[in-house]
């Protein structure tokens, strides 16, 4: 068999997007793929008609599509000349080409005036429009040609600095936000008129039409703005009038109508705070009373993780016979369904990962999975689930793949599923090297899906293993709670599963095992560094050091640290609660040579928090390696720049070779 290569992703096609027709006779799924020349990914529209796919556009840049009739697909795209004039010169526009699914070449359908994040019908000649919105210029998405110039010119003279005046004043993956809100707006096709109806602060979340209403989640923030809150509200297309229906002090993580009655997923404020499970309400339009609609104790969405997915995914969809909706289960996605009586049954269940997927008129879900072992690949599922895509069945045939070994582990009086994968070429007479993989989260889990990194690691010749310790998703809110309890029984579980792996393959070198993790798993394997020395090797990644820094620096530290440890900045308490629970801490005790991965545009986990420690480890002898990435964020080993993938999984790989199998 051959072996896995390092940069084998480049070859991954990752599936997204994924859409039936109106009528659902049709679907159409975004294809995205690595392109090393670019360091960047090019991604096309494919078209699933008649049992077959075929590739739509042929651009290399089609994504963020929707579907405009049964014939016709809009897509953002900068194609010519005066569209990049009107997207670079005359402000924040978006340029929509139209193809039919015939093929032939893409039309330009219309441009909007604003940075557009989502598109959804309303009507024949009406969208509703998610689009960016600066509260200093509020209304410049109906301002002139020469104003929109002007403001373009004071955003290029003003480029060189920030001026900061609310929290939070950056976002991962987006920058500085600079006040920037995202607001709804109506537009019409036939006018080619664009109203908005919400407020310059308010930053809308989720939304739904139904008879001649938009519901819509959001909040109007001001120069603090209050996370884990939402309201609700009902927009009046007819008359203009918007009415509050619900002030929660909680999450709405959806909104929809389904059977006449207005749902939404939202938490329900307990005790368990950011940890706490979102459910489904029933909301009386009129009134705002809300009651339980359907109690579920399973995960909604997707917490299964992997480094080979890329693009946006759908997790609930609303169809006539029901809400459906992805939730996690202990280790898998599943596809579940809930009825008019709040009912909730599993509709597509296997092992593995359903990360995308749609509903047609005759009950057909389409879906995109991550099932046996395997990339990617499109399923239809009815009676039975049935693969109707062969994207990656080339990438990695004849090529070595590890099985998963599963292992459950008693540890603190919780049973704690994981997983072994034996090194390429086993031989049971052999010594080996091994590496622990933790989680990020904590609220995701490791499950039987491919993931190229560990994979990798097992082609080289390494035992891989990894677990799902307490405070991940998929059971419930009691085992995924851990407030004001990070590195206990967590850490307890990864050591406990980490003891039973090597009694169980005495093909492992005890004095050969490396650790790495990132986001919640590199704050664990900074933990570990400072309460264990029998690790050979670490390799933190876009960690946390120090909770009380981390509060001021983190675009989610000011709510974040404070609903995971219970404590703040504002108290003596707080402080030595926050500092306890902070890797730095516990410096005098580190001894095991440790590279830092992170990025200078991670705003999750930033910068200083890997370099506080870095500092304070070569300071005391310990030898370290920092490799920091430009221009990456906190996704840098999920959809970083290809050649910045590569060279991560490289710096971690030769990390690890380096005192794992040097003689």
């Amino acid at each position: 068999m051959k072996q896995l290569k390092l940069n084998s992703f480049f070859d991954y096609r990752f599936l997204s997007e994924l859409n039936y027709s109106p009528d659902g006779d049709k679907a159409a799924a975004v294809i995205s793929k690595a392109d090393p020349d670019s360091n960047s990914y090019v991604s096309s529209i494919y078209l699933y008609k008649s049992g077959d796919w075929k590739r739509l556009t042929a651009m290399d840049k089609e994504r963020g599509y929707v579907w405009e009739d049964n014939d016709h697909i809009l897509f953002p795209a900068v194609r010519t000349e005066n569209d990049k004039k009107e997207t670079e010169k005359d402000g924040p526009t978006t340029v929509f080409y139209r193809i039919s699914t015939e093929g032939g070449e893409a039309e330009r359908a219309f441009s909007l005036p604003l940075n557009v994040r989502r598109l959804e019908r309303i009507d024949k000649k009406r969208w509703l429009v998610a689009g960016m919105v600066d509260p200093c210029f509020p209304d410049l998405y109906k301002a002139g040609e020469d104003a929109r110039k002007e403001y373009m010119e004071r955003e290029k003279k003003n480029a060189d600095y920030e001026v900061l005046t609310s929290i939070p004043f950056y976002s991962n993956g987006g920058g500085y936000i600079k006040g920037r809100r995202t607001g709804l707006f109506i537009y019409d096709t036939e006018t080619c008129g664009l109203i908005r109806f919400t407020v310059p602060l308010m930053d809308a979340e989720s939304f739904a039409v139904s008879e001649g209403r938009i519901f819509y989640s959001g909040f109007e923030t001001g120069e603090v703005m209050e996370a884990l809150r939402s309201n609700l509200y009902a927009y009046d297309i007819g008359t203009g009038k918007t009415t509050t229906l619900l002030e929660l002090p909680c999450s709405i993580y959806d909104v929809t109508v389904y059977d006449g009655k207005l749902i939404i997923l939202a938490e329900s404020g307990s005790k368990y705070h950011i940890s706490a499970e979102p459910k489904f309400y029933k909301v009386d339009t009129e009134s705002g009373h809300y009651e339980l609609f359907s109690d579920n104790y399973d995960s909604v969405g997707n917490s299964v993780g992997s480094d080979s997915r890329l693009g946006a995914t759908h997790q609930i969809r609303t169809k006539k016979d029901g809400i459906y909706f992805i939730k996690t289960v202990r280790n898998d996605s599943v596809i579940s369904k809930i009825d008019a009586e709040g009912k909730v049954t599993d509709v597509v269940k296997k092992a593995g990962s359903a990360d995308d997927f749609d509903v047609n008129g005759n009950g057909d879900i389409i879906l995109t999975g991550m099932y046996d072992g395997k990339l990617q690949e499109v399923y239809k599922a009815k009676d039975r689930i049935e693969q109707i895509s062969s994207f990656n069945e080339e990438v990695l045939k004849d090529t070595y793949t590890a099985s998963f070994n599963k292992m459950t582990v008693m540890s603190e009086g919780l049973d704690i599923d994981g997983w072994v994968l034996l090194p390429k070429d086993y031989d049971e007479k052999k010594s080996y090297p091994a590496i622990l993989d933790i989680h990020g989260g904590p609220r995701t889990v490791y499950g039987e899906v491919f993931f190229h990194e560990m994979q990798f690691w097992a082609n080289r010749g390494y035992f891989v293993f990894f677990c799902n310790p307490k405070g991940s998703s998929g059971r419930g809110l009691e085992f995924a709670d851990i407030t004001d309890e990070y590195g206990k029984t967590d850490f307890k579980n990864i050591m406990d599963f980490t003891d039973a792996v090597l009694e169980r393959y005495p093909q492992i070198d005890k004095k050969r095992v490396g650790c790495t993790g990132g986001s919640y798993g590199g704050f664990m394997s900074n933990w570990i560094l400072g309460h264990t020395d029998r690790f050979a090797a670490i390799a933190t990644q876009r960690s946390i050091s120090n909770w009380i820094s981390f509060y001021g620096m983190s675009d989610i530290g000011y709510f974040f640290g404070k609903n995971q440890l219970a404590h703040d900045i504002y108290t003596d308490e707080g402080l030595k609660r926050l500092w306890d629970q902070s890797p730095l801490k516990y410096i005098n005790d580190m001894k095991t040579p440790t590279l830092f991965i992170h990025s200078n545009e991670d705003y999750r986990c930033p910068l200083e928090q890997g370099m506080q420690l870095f500092t304070a480890l070569k300071e005391k002898g310990v030898p370290a390696r920092f490799c920091m990435f430009k221009g990456e964020n906190h996704e840098l080993s999920r959809s970083g720049k290809p050649l910045h993938r590569e060279r991560r999984l490289k710096e971690i790989t030769d990390w690890m070779d380096k005192y794992l199998k040097a003689e």
